[in-house]
């Protein structure tokens, strides 16, 4: 186990190379000057514009500013300088990761299970009244746009009903997130619904669990070791790819509820084409994708004892 994982993240350099590399060269093909931006329709004089831009190291050739970037993060855990605050991009991160990464949190505990319940539900009876209903349920999840689903829920359960709060107003509070994370995480729920049904329906008629019935096991071991531990490899697959999703993938639903988080830095950065603070805040998320995929690999092993890592 040990060498898989050592070999696994030697693995994960080229990976992080070339995808940082990627993006790095994406964000910089974007059209705008942030430095320009600066003064906006006043302007200043083109010996100011140039100072700035040596000041951010802007005007050196595209693959020297990556070099130096990656010098700075490996060295010092320097992600660069905000060009419209002068605030280090570490500060930004620091103050946008952890109000994403509740959101986040909250939004993968209610998608995995409710995702997990109601696929296992859906699978064990699988042709019945509670699969049809799953199935329509989970299909309105998936065919809603989360900016849609996000106004609904906030129109009815906030200003109609009055039981949750429209927007965040103090994102450390679990109840203020609990609207946003139902929205974030509903279309996710409902494939690991579909995903988890599929795989239970499909392991229901496997041999083993023929064997485990006849054998007199008690129903309640024979569904949660035999048939759950076998089901849910492909749900852990996806879980563990999705976590880095959500991380990433909030920006309309901060939009919504007005939450100051990853999503929210990100659009605002391409507003005013802060490619360094993009940069960062994509190169973080690359690292937590890398990381949760080697998570999800060792996963495997707890959840089918045929599979182990040499």
């Amino acid at each position: 186990m040990g060498r898989y994982v050592a070999r696994r993240l030697l693995q994960m350099i080229p990976v992080f190379i070339g995808t940082t590399l990627l993006i790095f060269l994406m964000v910089y093909a974007l059209p705008g000057d942030p430095v320009r931006g600066l003064f906006g329709d006043k302007g200043t004089s083109p010996a100011v514009l140039a100072s700035l831009r040596h000041q951010y190291g802007l005007d050196k050739p595209v693959l020297v500013q990556y070099w130096d970037y990656m010098q700075n993060i490996v060295l010092h855990f320097d992600f660069g300088t905000q060009v419209a605050s002068g605030r280090p991009v570490t500060d930004i991160l620091g103050e946008a990761f952890p109000v994403t990464l509740r959101l986040a949190g909250l939004a993968f505990v209610i998608e995995a299970t409710l995702g997990i319940v109601l696929g296992v539900l859906s699978g064990m009876r699988a042709g019945k009244a509670v699969d049809t209903v799953v199935l329509f349920v989970t299909l309105l999840l998936i065919s809603v746009p989360v900016f849609v689903l996000g106004y609904i829920l906030q129109t009815v359960f906030a200003f109609q009903l009055d039981l949750l709060e429209p927007s965040v107003n103090d994102d450390t509070q679990i109840s203020q997130l609990m609207l946003p994370a139902i929205v974030l995480a509903s279309a996710s729920l409902a494939y690991v619904a579909r995903l988890t049904r599929t795989s239970v329906a499909e392991n229901l008629r496997a041999d083993y669990m023929r064997t485990a019935i006849a054998k007199g096991l008690p129903r309640r071991r024979v569904v949660g070791v035999h048939l759950m531990r076998n089901s849910l490899i492909p749900v852990v697959t996806f879980l563990g790819t999705d976590l880095g999703a959500l991380m990433g993938g909030a920006i309309v639903t901060e939009s919504i509820f007005n939450i100051h988080g990853v999503g929210g830095t990100i659009a605002d950065s391409i507003v005013r084409r802060e490619g360094t603070t993009l940069v960062g805040l994509v190169t973080i998320l690359v690292l937590v994708y890398l990381v949760t995929s080697l998570i999800v690999d060792l996963l495997y092993a707890v959840l089918d004892p045929r599979i182990r890592y040499a």
